[in-house]
């Protein structure tokens, strides 16, 4: 993995998310991505630099003040090409490389798990988030939107986004390092909802 660059532009950005995340849970998010992007990429041909930014900016678009507020525009929003159009402003402002904004665009744009992602860092990225869907950590952030988020009322409905994230997600992974860091978190995921069905049975709710 390549030497970051130096400059103050980090502070920036840690500084401004800091400040627009809202709600303000979903801070944490972009610290523990970076720090897993980190551990799957020792060894592998990525730029760290790109892979901070990526990581830090990925989900600007899914903030409050960022997203539309109306129920109906918020169901259809894609988050990705705003994030991408707003990163690549703010950063180019805050001195960021600008030889390194395409890759950076290149990483957010496949950072899902659904998407095809091709770059190192993209491929990295993709699979840290893959991750922080798994585990402990993965079920605090889905259990989080309960009562908040219009898709999620009840814990009832988090349960069956947990039992895919199980079922699908680890699959999902590129490199053979993200799938071993996964093991631990596909075990912690199957153990709590085993002892979500035993201890609530139908009565959840």
């Amino acid at each position: 993995m390549t030497k970051p660059v130096g400059g103050g532009w980090r502070e920036s950005v840690i500084a401004y998310i800091r400040a627009e995340a809202t709600p303000t849970d979903k801070f944490g998010h972009q610290p523990r991505l970076y720090a897993l992007a980190r551990q799957i990429a020792e060894g592998e041909d990525c730029d760290d630099d790109v892979l901070f930014a990526a990581a830090w900016m990925h989900d600007l678009g899914v903030f409050l003040g960022h997203r539309p507020a109306d129920p109906v525009q918020l169901a259809a929003w894609d988050h990705v090409p705003y994030t991408i159009e707003k990163s690549r402003e703010l950063l180019s402002g805050w001195g960021f490389p600008s030889e390194k904004l395409a890759a950076v665009a290149e990483s957010i744009r496949t950072h899902q798990s659904n998407d095809h992602a091709i770059l190192p860092e993209a491929v990295v990225l993709r699979d840290a988030d893959i991750l922080e869907q798994l585990g402990a950590i993965g079920a605090l952030r889905a259990f989080v939107k309960v009562g908040r988020d219009t898709r999620f009322a009840t814990y009832s409905d988090v349960v069956p986004v947990l039992e895919r994230a199980l079922e699908v997600l680890p699959g999902k992974l590129q490199l053979n390092r993200s799938r071993d860091l996964a093991q631990g978190r596909v075990r912690a995921l199957a153990a709590l909802l085993t002892a979500i069905y035993e201890e609530a049975g139908q009565n959840l709710y």
